[in-house]
């Protein structure tokens, strides 16, 4: 559950690469809040700044301005011990797992343990915790080339979660993993979440990613944060190029002309996610023909647009347009006669 107390702020973050002949700025004035309990997505295209700003937040990167503040803390400033403390309470999933080839996958997911000092026997008994919660027992002994893709990142978050961290940094978690393994993935995510109420803070390329899981959403482009919000208001209200690129799907024009008259709905959100083009045709009485949709789900609700061709009777068509706006839609009339 989402607290409101802010885990995680970022404050004027900027960071530059640079050698003898170039100079480039990674981030830009970057600013942000992660809340406890959250889901926090950060999405862009290659390039945007997404993972150096992650490797920032937990320090595997320096930069060269601003704050990164943890529980008020800034770690930055932070000396040795107090940043190996901070980092134990920040689990890290990497795209490409980063597993050991020589360790079985108990010994992979131990290994955290083993560097914090903790008993053999309480590390044991944390372990198979642990592959449980990611459904892994039968595979404790096993090696990482044994297993699919999927498995082996099932692994990587379970040592994620060995320290008993606040937050998972997860930097392109599923992007190396086909369709059907990453919606395992971000369900596994989901209920660590809900159920251990973990924060998670997810870089990202995929706007799937964040309309399925994410409470809030910034885009980064070219360093710099171009839009946040909840992920709600963002997909609804698009404003800037990349998060039209990448989220934009309630455009003000349609690039569909249907060249007839015609009725635009628009479905934002408040309607209950029901089947309303079948039942407008039942309660009223009247045959709907669809001319096109563009629909999408985002955390049970149904966002999009649908075009349909306007009723010929003015009676028939005042009934179409009451039914839809009862059911909280927006209705617009196209191509008027």
């Amino acid at each position: 559950m989402v607290s409101g107390q802010v885990l995680i702020e970022v404050n004027g973050l900027k960071k530059i690469f640079s050698d003898a002949e170039n100079r480039v700025i990674a981030l830009n004035d970057i600013s942000l809040k992660v809340l406890e309990g959250e889901i926090y997505g950060i999405v862009g295209m290659s390039g945007a700044g997404k993972s150096t700003l992650i490797r920032c937040i937990n320090r595997l990167d320096t930069p060269n301005e601003g704050q990164i503040l943890y529980r008020g803390d800034d770690i930055l400033l932070m000396d040795r011990n107090q940043l190996l403390t901070t980092r134990r309470k920040m689990g890290m999933i990497f795209q490409q797992f980063n597993l050991f080839m020589q360790r079985t996958i108990a010994e992979n997911v131990r290994y955290p343990l083993e560097i914090a000092g903790v008993s053999r026997k309480k590390a044991d008994q944390r372990v198979m915790e642990l592959l449980e919660i990611v459904g892994l027992t039968d595979k404790a002994t096993a090696y990482p080339v044994q297993l699919s893709g999927g498995q082996r990142q099932r692994v990587g978050i379970a040592r994620a979660l060995a320290s008993e961290p606040d937050v998972l940094l997860c930097d392109e978690a599923t992007s190396a993993l086909d369709p059907m393994t990453t919606q395992s993935i971000l369900d596994l995510l989901q209920d660590i979440n809900r159920r251990l109420g973990i924060t998670i803070l997810l870089i990202t390329h995929e706007m799937a990613v964040i309309r399925q899981i994410c409470h809030r959403v910034a885009i980064l482009d070219g360093g710099r944060v171009v839009e946040e919000g909840s992920v709600d208001e963002v997909f609804l209200n698009t404003k800037s190029e990349a998060g039209k690129r990448l989220f934009g799907v309630l455009p003000e024009q349609s690039s569909e002309d249907p060249g007839v008259p015609s009725l635009r709905i628009v479905f934002d959100g408040a309607a209950a996610e029901k089947p309303v083009i079948s039942t407008l045709s039942q309660e009223t009485g009247v045959s709907v023909n669809i001319l096109s949709a563009n629909m999408n789900h985002l955390q049970g609700k149904m966002y999009g647009q649908m075009i349909i061709e306007k009723p010929v009777s003015e009676d028939e068509n005042k009934a179409v347009i009451d039914y839809l706006l009862k059911q909280g839609l927006t209705v617009k009339e196209v191509n008027k006669p």
